[in-house]
């Protein structure tokens, strides 16, 4: 799957550095939670920082479109794929530590969210509890400013460092990062930074109180979460309300397009029955829009970020550089 824009003389630096290791025409449906997406021109799996870095400053040089790809959650991936290279990031380096202002957990981009809460947990430092059941990467939580049960990344994000076209590395500090509800700088400006890594603020308190409020906060989410291959939530709740309310009031639980399908345990919830594609994927996210805007007049606002080569009719090609 060739394009005029990905020629072999402008992919060769990046197969100078990694050989056999960047594939052609690999099926983003093996990257994304929900097996959803056509293939990428090219995609390669990153295993550490430096391979991160240097990978990026490659394609930047080359200015070659790309997307750096974490647990490929909170996305929907192209049937037609994505024009342009994928970087898999698999940094996942943890360190736990005490400096005198108290507990924090320092992460690369790549490693499980809810990994590093779990971990936490067990040393009895609390903060990052409400993040055990998110499915994404430590990359993708500071992007999109992740969040559950009422917290987010920027109660807690501390300091992330930032990769920028000239090869130097900031330290931005949270306010930097202009959060809002599922927003940020990085959602705004997408392809012109990576996230490489990402501090966070703890406290202490103790194994059986954090694992206890760890374990309530994960069983309600498996008592009001669909499991399996899953976008969700796939809509921003609207002020004061809930999209899955919203949904499920207009009648959809059920509804189905294709293979997919409107959970009936949380209508903000689109299930991959089988072999599911991004376009039935859109038909149903559009019924859902119409049904809830004539119902409620309330415009729902999509949280799930589009990813590769749309028609020209659907949504635009997003999200160079961001990581989930």
């Amino acid at each position: 799957m060739m394009t005029a824009g990905i020629t072999t003389d402008r992919i060769e630096p990046l197969r100078a550095v990694f050989g056999i290791r960047v594939q052609k025409d690999a099926m983003l449906s093996r990257f994304t939670s929900a097996r959803i997406g056509g293939p990428a021109d090219y995609l390669l799996l990153v295993r550490s920082l430096r391979e991160l870095t240097q990978a990026a400053e490659l394609l930047w040089q080359s200015e070659l479109p790309f997307r750096i790809l974490g647990a490929g959650s909170n996305v929907l991936a192209a049937d037609a794929g994505y024009r342009g290279v994928i970087l898999v990031n698999q940094a996942r380096e943890v360190r736990f530590e005490e400096p005198e202002e108290g507990p924090q957990v320092w992460a690369e981009s790549g490693a499980s969210f809810g990994g590093i809460a779990r971990r936490a947990v067990e040393r009895g430092w609390t903060g990052l509890e409400w993040s055990a059941s998110i499915p994404g990467t430590v990359g993708g939580a500071v992007v999109g400013n992740s969040g559950a049960h009422g917290s987010e990344v920027a109660d807690r994000l501390k300091v992330a460092e930032i990769l920028q076209h000239s090869g130097m590395v900031e330290a931005w500090p949270v306010d930097r990062m202009e959060y809002g509800y599922r927003d940020s700088w990085f959602k705004r400006h997408t392809g012109e930074v990576a996230v490489l890594t990402a501090t966070f603020r703890l406290e202490q308190s103790s194994v059986r109180q954090t694992g206890a409020k760890m374990a309530a906060l994960v069983e309600y989410r498996q008592e009001t979460q669909p499991p399996g291959a899953s976008w969700g939530s796939m809509f921003k709740n609207p002020p004061d309300d809930y999209a899955g309310r919203l949904i499920e009031a207009s009648g959809l639980k059920g509804l189905r397009q294709g293979q997919v399908e409107i959970s009936q345990v949380h209508a903000n919830f689109f299930i991959n029955r089988g072999r599911a594609s991004a376009s039935d994927v859109m038909i149903l996210m559009e019924k859902a829009r119409e049904a809830v805007a004539k119902k409620f007049g309330v415009e729902l606002q999509q949280e799930v970020e589009n990813i590769g080569d749309w028609p020209e009719a659907g949504p635009d090609p997003s999200g160079e550089g961001a990581d989930n």
